[in-house]
């Protein structure tokens, strides 16, 4: 349950608790003020028949000698009685009941006249007060209800109308990555907690960039300052002499390692850093990946078969998609056992490069962390060749750079690796998901490496 909705809630059921409180005070009093009123009207009524007796009767005959009026009307004493006439509802000196089935009230008063105490009852019409108490009810039934939905409502936009700065933020740091921490939050207008807590965020991304460039930074002249070093030893040990070769053959490769994983380094600070594509400009996808693919590799046994479809024109840099191809087409050979299928598709406005392999394949909780850097998955340690944990992260970002995605997706046996780009005069990166090849009809290429035996058509 969202802030919002609670915050309304709260509101509306504070003010229902209010005013049920506040409607039953008001009924109370009303009740009260109003039954007072009617026990006033009733006394003067029986003030004003006293009298009327004492003009009517004269001295000596207000009364019948016994202290009682005589019956005038109902709910007065008859004469030698000791209560009532039947039907009257008289209980004492200043308390009243209304008559059965009648809405008045009864008052009993007793005056003292020359002939002893003469007892009168009054009467007064109860009509009005329950006309108000119903009018009052009518007002509250309908009214508390309606009174509560314009404070819900009220309460649900003063509530959304502070905390879309909030929602603002929230989005704008959802959509901040590691390759846009250059963006900032918007900071409202206002001088409130929100405004504090945009500039907060702000002043942390401030420091988060800082520190990230710093590392980049360092990543990247660290790359940088290997490289001639180790150029420098692995010519040394290309000439060492003969007696020295079976060392230096294994120092070799160790520089060899050194300075792929120095390459791989800098690269990712390049891409990282967000630099333009080098040498940008429109190519043939297909002849990018053929002539990739089909290159030399260490695992001879392993066979390598393309089906591409040709003329798929992108705007990109040639040098690192075919990085991309070879770092996919590298990890599907390390891992496989037989065989490596490469196919290049064009469904709709995007070309799709899928890379299969009949290996292990990728358990589904690792379909994510595959794309860490430095990251390899246990059954690849005992076979790994020299991979650096670099190859995927690196292949992801070239991806991404051309506005594409790479993503593994679900496939047996083996593992599919799927890279998808947008074609020249597009803009947007096919969704991420199990994408379904239906490419057109089109002139196929299969082929496959030709050191491994296999003819090409």
């Amino acid at each position: 349950m969202g802030v919002r909705l609670r915050t309304t809630l709260t509101a509306t059921a504070a003010v229902a608790a209010a005013l049920c409180l506040a409607s039953i005070a008001l009924f109370a009093a009303l009740d009260s003020s109003l039954t007072a009123s009617t026990k006033e009207l009733a006394a003067n009524d029986a003030k004003e028949q006293m009298r009327v007796l004492k003009a009517e009767s004269g001295p000596g005959h207000a009364g019948d000698g016994k202290g009682m009026v005589p019956p005038l009307e109902k709910g007065a004493v008859p004469p030698g009685g000791e209560g009532p006439l039947p039907g009257s509802a008289a209980i004492g000196e200043d308390d009243g009941l209304p008559v059965p089935d009648e809405a008045v009230l009864v008052v009993r008063r007793t005056f003292e006249t020359e002939d002893g105490p003469v007892t009168v009852f009054g009467k007064a019409s109860k009509a009005p007060a329950l006309a108000a108490m119903t009018t009052l009810r009518n007002l509250l039934i309908p009214g508390v209800p309606a009174l509560l939905a314009v404070v819900a409502l009220f309460t649900w936009l003063a509530v959304g109308r502070v905390l879309h700065p909030v929602s603002a933020i929230r989005a704008k740091v959802a959509d901040i990555t590691a390759h846009g921490l250059h963006e900032r939050v918007p900071e409202p207008d206002t001088r409130d907690e929100i405004a504090a807590l945009a500039r907060t965020v702000n002043a942390t991304l401030d420091r988060l960039q800082t520190s990230v460039d710093a590392q980049r930074q360092f990543v990247a002249d660290a790359a940088h300052e290997l490289r001639s070093p180790l150029a420098i030893l692995r010519t040394r040990l290309e000439l060492a002499r003969p007696a020295e070769k079976p060392l230096a053959t294994a120092a070799l490769d160790d520089v060899a390692r050194l300075q792929s994983l120095s390459a791989d380094l800098l690269l990712l600070a390049r891409l990282d850093a967000g630099e333009p594509l080098p040498r940008a400009e429109e190519l043939d996808l297909a002849q990018v990946v053929a002539e990739e693919a089909v290159r030399k590799r260490p695992r001879p046994d392993v066979h390598v078969y393309l089906d591409l479809t040709p003329d798929l024109l992108l705007h990109g840099s040639a040098d690192q998609l075919r990085r991309l191809v070879a770092n996919l087409v590298d990890n599907a050979v390390r891992h496989a056992s037989t065989s490596v299928h490469v196919t290049l598709t064009a469904p709709g406005d995007h070309a799709v490069l899928d890379v299969v392999d009949d290996g292990p394949g990728i358990p589904p909780e690792h379909r994510a962390i595959v794309f860490d850097r430095f990251t390899r998955l246990d059954h690849a340690r005992t076979r790994d060749t020299g991979g650096s944990g670099l190859g995927l992260p690196i292949a992801r970002d070239i991806a991404r750079a051309h506005g594409g995605t790479l993503q593994v997706v679900p496939h047996s046996p083996g593992a599919r690796l799927r890279a998808v780009f947008p074609l020249s005069g597009r803009s947007v990166a096919y969704p991420l998901g199990d994408l379904a090849v239906r490419a057109p009809s089109r002139t196929r290429l299969t082929t496959t490496r030709p050191d491994a035996g296999h003819s090409t058509s």
